[in-house]
């Protein structure tokens, strides 16, 4: 059972993580260096990964930078845009704001080289929680299991949790790049001869890690604080693992184990903090899953993995969901008949043109017609996660000089019509996923309803994930039937007619995800691990300026980031076919 004081053990992770996080940064970090004079000199005193790390505290310093890590490069939107991956270059969106060719964000894949930020970047976290978590391994394999409170068990699971992030940083590597160095020891020194390991070797370390991590880490509910690792996540990305690896009865034992070992189960009746706050005037389960402080709650099955995010502490973080999902509805501009369109918020005594409900959105991911239209068409009514309160398709008109006030926006009203028709439909106005917002509720910049920032939890792994994952390995031990039972478990409770097991296949089971894991999955791993990423591309991403993405085959990879090649003179270090 989780804990029934959520809230204080979470303020306690955060109050411990502002005093820890940029020490443990730092000492994670120290041991790499390319300076071999500064390896030469010997201070009487230093603070160091040597000396750091030999308690439980200590230990539990390098955790806890590993965790504020992963949220801060995967989670946040605020170092190089990566939560935009999980949907930019797929079949489920591209840059409303500037559908155009940029550098920025991949709406052409003839824009992607080995020295653009997303490529240097991806590359450069994912190595850099990779050292962290060995330079922590090795420090905990040192220590004796006495300085644990619990023994062997607590050395264990606190080495379960570094290697369940080492295996997590892999997995969007090696899906991303292919063949990368394999590294199970921290680098101590300068390096300059890397080499590519297969593929095959670094799904190995991945399945020791992550079997490693669903032997020794905690329960589900009996985890010391909200957020931290536990099996059940370790036995998900394990089975993944097995599907990386063409394996996929393994993969459907292992799944079973976090499907029926645990007390999981998806959320089917109203629940949560806000029962009597539906914003848009109903709601239903989905609904409440990402209502906030809904997410750490004890009657949440559905929970997995809870990235923690915190108003108002130090470290506590924050979630652009608004910003980069919602449109540019605030550059409208007039309603048809002269005044400005949306007043929005009074802030200093004057209006900010912003919604309270919608915050600032950018329009950074623009969903596909897939997305809001076409994977809807056969459960149009009956299908709740197409309702207006899960996906706000309607938006009004804001402004009571106008005759227009509180009507939906329709641009076929304007007489003349409106001059950008490009721009009003990829940037200023499209459907919005109410789960990317947090109405009435934001915290920060009221000068800007929130600036797109909200403060609620983020799911990295919800259940829902699990059985449409093991319906994807049923399918690959020829078992439609049991893949189409753990589908229409998701269906279900989303009122959605059920699918037969004749109908089942991989693509309906990619749509499936994109119904029910909209902007939480990681888009281009599914669609690589699936060879369906070329095909889906350029079937459904409809960018009207850029249709298909310019996608080509060896597009499914990206290029190897350009100065890891010149710098690793001492060993060859070959590029990715068709970036040479």
């Amino acid at each position: 059972m989780k804990s029934k004081n959520n809230k204080v053990m979470k303020e306690y992770f955060y109050s411990f993580s502002k005093k820890c996080i940029l020490t443990a940064a730092i000492l994670l970090s120290m041991l790499p260096s390319c300076n071999e004079d500064i390896l030469q000199e010997k201070p009487l005193d230093f603070f160091s990964p040597d000396n750091a790390f030999l308690t439980e505290q200590g230990v539990m310093q390098g955790i806890v930078a590993l965790h504020d890590r992963v949220r801060m490069a995967y989670y946040s939107f605020g170092e190089f845009g990566t939560m935009s991956w999980r949907v930019h270059g797929s079949d489920l969106g591209y840059m409303g704001e500037a559908p155009q060719h940029n550098t920025y964000y991949i709406n052409s894949y003839k824009d992607v080289n080995p020295i653009r930020r997303y490529v240097v970047d991806t590359w450069n976290t994912g190595f850099q929680i990779i050292q962290w978590a060995n330079v922590l391994i090795e420090k905990i394999e040192e220590l004796d299991a006495g300085i644990f409170q619990d023994g062997e068990a607590g050395k264990n699971l606190y080495l379960g949790e570094a290697k369940f992030f080492r295996a997590f940083a892999y997995r969007y590597l090696v899906s991303t790049y292919g063949d990368i160095p394999l590294l199970k020891e921290p680098v101590k020194s300068a390096k300059a001869d890397f080499v590519r390991d297969p593929v095959s070797e670094i799904h190995k370390l991945m399945e020791e890690d992550f079997k490693f991590a669903s032997d020794h880490l905690p329960n589900p509910g009996e985890e010391a604080a909200p957020g931290r690792i536990t099996k059940g996540p370790a036995l998900h990305y394990l089975g993944e693992t097995y599907l990386e690896k063409a394996e996929p009865q393994l993969a459907v034992d292992v799944l079973t184990k976090a499907i029926n070992n645990f007390n999981y189960d998806l959320m089917t009746e109203r629940f949560g903090n806000h029962l009597d706050k539906d914003i848009f005037g109903s709601g239903d389960a989905y609904y409440d899953l990402f209502g906030y402080e809904n997410h750490n709650l004890a009657e949440n099955k559905e929970a997995m993995w809870v990235i923690q995010v915190e108003p108002f502490i130090q470290g506590g973080g924050f979630v652009q969901g608004a910003y980069i999902f919602g449109p540019r509805y605030f550059d409208i501009g007039l309603t048809p008949d002269g005044y400005q369109a949306i007043l929005g918020t009074i802030y200093d005594g004057r209006y900010t043109g912003y919604s309270d409900t919608l915050s600032r959105g950018t329009a950074n991911v623009r969903g596909t017609s897939l997305v809001y239209y076409a994977i809807w068409k056969d459960n149009w009514n009956n299908d709740t996660r197409n309702a207006e309160h899960n996906l706000k398709r309607n938006i009004y008109f804001d402004n009571p000089a106008s005759a227009y006030h509180k009507q939906k926006i329709d641009f076929s009203l304007y007489n003349p019509p409106r001059p950008n028709p490009l721009e009003d439909t990829t940037k200023c106005l499209y459907p919005v996923h109410t789960k990317f917002l947090d109405p009435l509720n934001y915290f920060e910049q009221p000068n800007r309803a929130g600036g797109g920032r909200t403060h609620k939890d983020w799911y990295a792994l919800r259940f829902a994930e699990t059985l449409l994952l093991r319906a994807e390995a049923y399918l690959g031990t020829n078992q439609p039937d049991l893949a189409a039972a753990d589908v229409n478990k998701v269906r279900a409770r989303a009122n959605a007619n059920p699918v037969s097991p004749e109908a089942i296949d991989i693509d309906y089971i990619l749509d499936e995800r994109a119904r029910e894991l909209y902007g939480e999955e990681w888009r281009l791993i599914i669609l690589r691990r699936t060879n369906k990423l070329i095909e889906r591309v350029r079937k459904y991403n409809d960018n009207p300026v850029i249709p298909g993405a310019d996608i080509e085959p060896h597009n499914v990879l990206w290029p190897i980031p350009q100065n890891q090649i010149d710098l690793n003179v001492d060993a060859e270090f070959p590029q990715n076919p068709g970036y040479e």
